[in-house]
């Protein structure tokens, strides 16, 4: 029992930290696949969704759109990692349109599990 308990000592710290490196990662392939459906939406209507659309409009007509050709997503637009829904505006400060999550703690900025995983910026993808 002793040693089982030690190994958990060790080993739990570890996986506890491998947790969030996942909810990361699943955060910037979500983040990649918004931003290949978002692409798609501008083929055909010739823009990004605005921000009063917002990524609603992946999945639903919005009003007044011609040449919609959708849904370009499978499910619903899904909720980050950490079950806050993904923050998006267009036209971006960054870009066509920024897109991101705040992280673990929800908050702007950070680091580690916190860091703000966002589509502009070194290491991103999309617009």
């Amino acid at each position: 029992m002793i040693i089982i308990g030690l190994l958990a000592a060790l080993v739990g710290p570890r996986l506890f930290g491998k947790v969030g490196t996942s909810k990361t990662k699943a955060a910037q392939a979500q983040i990649e696949m918004l931003g290949t459906a978002l692409d798609m939406f501008r083929l055909d209507v010739g823009r990004y969704p605005d921000s009063a659309e917002g990524l609603d409009a992946l999945r639903d007509e919005p009003s007044g759109v011609e040449k919609w050709s959708g849904p370009y997503l499978p499910k619903s637009v899904p909720l980050d990692p950490w079950t806050r829904p993904y923050e998006y505006s267009s036209p971006g400060e960054h870009g066509d349109y920024d897109l991101s999550s705040n992280g673990a703690d929800g908050t702007p900025g950070g680091e580690g599990e916190n860091v703000d995983i966002v589509n502009w910026g070194a290491g991103a993808s999309g617009s």
